[in-house]
């Protein structure tokens, strides 16, 4: 493991993903920073995923496919002992979804105990921009939560920045209070949070999208986005707040990944130069595309370009 770190550095798990088929069910792999990082690499955009993976025929297999997409697995660790994690979508009518997770003993969670780990943790500081979720702070115990909080503090004194989806999924924390606590610490090495209306209602109470971007503005984040599904996305930075409506959508198939590659957008369109409400309407785009498919990520033929592209 040895060089520069990409651009851009997200750290979760990514997941083999089992989803409805005309047939019964399809195989793929998903995961929700890994989602994101995916996007953005198909943009052209030198992107790293630090994460852990077992030994096994599945888990080459996602990396070779990460390989073919342009993501850099160097700071992907292995643990011969485990196993990837995996999760099944059920989706109704609507497109809604509903997750069923086989994770608990995942080769990501035993991440900071794996040879390696801290070469990996020494590159991933040098990130331009670090991206990360609630769902990465909840696969870990309370020790390995502060090391990323330690890597965050890293990326930002080497002049990086640190983008945080909160993405809050009751069934991967104890409790609720654990999972406030966590992102209220966290809070302190954030810059660009991209949160999801619906979460922050669940885990905070909030009763609207203007409180929820106040709340993390008070906690000290520069740049606040609060995504609301069919109704679009508001976006805030320096007392300026901007509303863009969702692109119309005529059938909506699933609507897993909707949010993470509306992430990708943004900040894609963000790094390269565009306005907050250029790029709400960027990630707006793109997640009208992902929720006409099923699974959490777009055939290539389906994704098209963003309208600006960046440069690396």
């Amino acid at each position: 493991m040895t060089g520069t770190a990409p651009a851009v550095i997200a750290v979760g798990e990514c997941m083999l993903e089992l989803a409805p088929a005309a047939d019964g069910w399809r195989l793929g792999h998903a995961g929700d920073t890994f989602n994101t990082a995916l996007h953005l690499a198909r943009e052209g955009i030198p992107v790293g995923y630090l994460s852990a993976l077992g030994t096994d025929p599945f888990s080459a297999g996602m990396r070779a496919a990460w390989r073919a997409e342009g993501i850099d697995d160097s700071l992907v660790l292995s643990d011969a002992a485990r196993l990837p994690g995996l999760y099944a979508i059920r989706t109704d009518e609507h497109g809604e979804r509903t997750f069923y997770y086989w994770r608990d003993r995942s080769a990501v969670r035993n991440l900071f105990r794996l040879d390696g780990i801290e070469e990996a943790l020494a590159r991933a500081a040098q990130a331009e921009l670090l991206y990360l979720s609630g769902i990465t702070l909840s696969i870990f115990e309370a020790e390995d939560r502060t090391r990323l909080l330690a890597l965050a503090a890293a990326v930002r004194r080497n002049g990086g920045m640190v983008a945080f989806d909160p993405n809050y999924r009751p069934a991967g924390w104890p409790d609720a209070a654990t999972a406030r606590d966590s992102m209220r610490e966290f809070s302190t090495e954030i810059d660009i949070v991209l949160a999801t209306f619906e979460d922050e209602r669940t885990l905070w109470s909030d009763v609207d999208a203007g409180a929820s971007a106040a709340r993390w503005h008070t906690w000290g984040v520069r740049e606040v986005v609060i995504k609301l599904g069919a109704t679009g996305a508001m976006a805030s930075v320096g007392g300026i707040s901007v509303h863009e409506s969702a692109e119309r959508v005529a059938h909506v198939v699933d609507t897993t990944g909707a949010g993470d590659s509306f992430n990708a957008a943004y900040l894609a369109l963000r790094r390269g130069g565009a306005d907050i409400a250029t790029a709400a309407r960027a990630g707006n785009r793109l997640a009208a595309q992902v929720i006409q498919v099923s699974g959490a990520i777009l055939p290539r033929p389906a994704q098209t370009p963003l309208p600006t592209r960046t440069t690396p």
